[in-house]
């Protein structure tokens, strides 16, 4: 016990912080079925399956090569050129989605390259947060965003899109003093059999998925990719990261009624600056979506969305998708810490000084 409690060590806090809100408010009981997410946790499971699919199938490890070379020499360039694919893919099939898909295939180029792995997961998590932001239908927070003030997309995407430039080109900035300037040294990998059947039925379920997720079917699409993996990837179903879908569930529960308590919490949100940084501070506290939750419709949707989209970064806990990032890549916290922490206080900056000119 005390052993899984070490290794699942997030799983743990996530658990003792529910019991602690629980002796607080015994009433949270009778919500805690009603706080469960369900279609998310569907889309969530769905997308594991699909990801482990895609991976096993062999794919990756073709394509890893590919992209390295496509990238040149230099791991700068294969930097740059990582945190562009990710984020024009998240702006379109959303930030935890395009988590599922790279980190596999980023793991496998580090593997190749010989490339820091907690610095490329890091920049991979942060380049899906900073694409996800520019659509209203990149990220969950943003979905909110969109519905609650009816905004038209093309008004949400020309708004975001100078500060999302402006986080892109931080990034590559960041990625410059970190280094990234040294030649590539290419390991060799063993020939890999792509399994076909388990790549095409995955790319397909992939495909299938993002369409239904988009439109409210996510529940739907879980049982579609439940059946198909029965037929062609049984290895994807048994080797699914139960504890993962535990850490979810308990942070749907846990942060909704963090969400809850503070509801009633008087912010000063009169200002532009003001609601910027209250949402991009809380949201690392409690994460993004349930942040935007509680502001929707308080505040200009602008610095709203500034605030829950950069405060995704940071803390682990500003968004799902650095949890997944950290999950799949098994990478420690203190080393997701030490590129995304610098990375959103860096980019909060300029994001102030843009705010108030």
């Amino acid at each position: 016990m005390i052993f899984y409690a070490k290794r699942e060590w997030f799983l743990s806090i996530l658990i003792l912080l529910y019991i602690m809100l629980l002796i607080r408010d015994p009433s949270l009981l009778g919500r805690t079925i009603d706080f469960i997410d369900y279609e998310s946790l569907a889309a969530i499971i769905s997308l594991l399956l699909v990801s482990r699919g895609l991976e096993l199938s062999g794919i990756f490890s073709r394509a890893a090569p590919k992209i390295v070379e496509l990238s040149g020499s230099s791991d700068l360039k294969l930097l740059i050129f990582i945190t562009i694919l990710v984020a024009a893919s998240s702006a379109v099939i959303m930030n935890d989605t395009a988590i599922f898909v790279f980190i596999p295939l980023i793991l496998t180029i580090s593997r190749i390259t010989g490339i820091s792995t907690a610095e490329m997961v890091t920049l991979t998590a942060i380049s899906a947060n900073i694409g996800s932001a520019l659509t209203p239908i990149g990220n969950p927070q943003n979905i909110i965003i969109w519905r609650t003030y009816r905004i038209s997309m093309s008004e949400f995407i020309l708004k975001m899109l100078p500060y999302v430039m402006l986080w892109i080109v931080i990034l590559f900035f960041f990625l410059w003093l970190n280094g990234g300037k040294k030649p590539i040294s290419k390991l060799p990998l063993p020939k890999v059999k792509i399994k076909r059947r388990l790549f095409f039925t995955s790319l397909a379920l992939l495909i299938t998925n993002i369409i239904l997720i988009e439109k409210g079917y996510a529940v739907f699409a879980f049982i579609i990719t439940m059946i198909l993996m029965i037929f062609a990837g049984k290895e994807s179903i048994l080797s699914l990261d139960v504890a993962l879908i535990a850490v979810f569930t308990l942070i749907f529960i846990d942060f909704k009624e963090l969400a809850f308590l503070l509801s009633e919490t008087s912010f000063p949100l009169n200002t532009t600056i003001r609601t910027f940084l209250l949402s991009a501070g809380l949201s690392q506290l409690i994460s993004n979506v349930p942040t935007t939750v509680l502001f929707a419709s308080k505040v200009k949707w602008l610095p709203l969305a500034l605030g829950v989209n950069l405060g995704g970064n940071g803390i682990i806990s500003g968004s799902l998708a650095n949890f997944i990032a950290l999950r799949i890549s098994g990478i420690s916290l203190r080393e997701f810490h030490k590129y995304s922490i610098p990375y959103f206080l860096i980019a909060t900056i300029a994001t102030l000084i843009v705010l108030a000119i």
